[in-house]
């Protein structure tokens, strides 16, 4: 299951996370190494949006929940649907 997340961190001087933000990078390269995620990108300004590949609601749950362990966070989350899954819903 494919998933868009956007995140939008809590309002605090970007100097007062920094620390925090540092670890955020090295648990995003471990999702990517697992093959739970296809993507990570940081936004403009503040924040970052992420592509998770899961199995379940529960996982993606659990992810968001160590996300924001290390950047306390808003999710926006969107399913998401592969081209070949729309294409064979479709009858294409």
């Amino acid at each position: 299951m494919l998933f868009l997340v956007i995140s939008s961190p809590n309002p605090q001087k970007p100097s007062e996370v920094k620390d925090q933000r540092r670890k955020y990078w090295p648990w995003a390269q471990d999702k990517l190494d697992k093959g739970l995620a296809s993507s990570f990108y940081a936004r403009t300004g503040r924040g970052a949006v992420a592509i998770f590949d899961v199995d379940s609601n529960e996982i993606l749950h659990s992810l968001l929940n160590e996300w924001s362990e290390i950047v306390p966070a808003k999710f926006d989350i969107y399913p998401l649907l592969d081209s070949e899954a729309i294409k064979s819903f479709l009858g294409s």
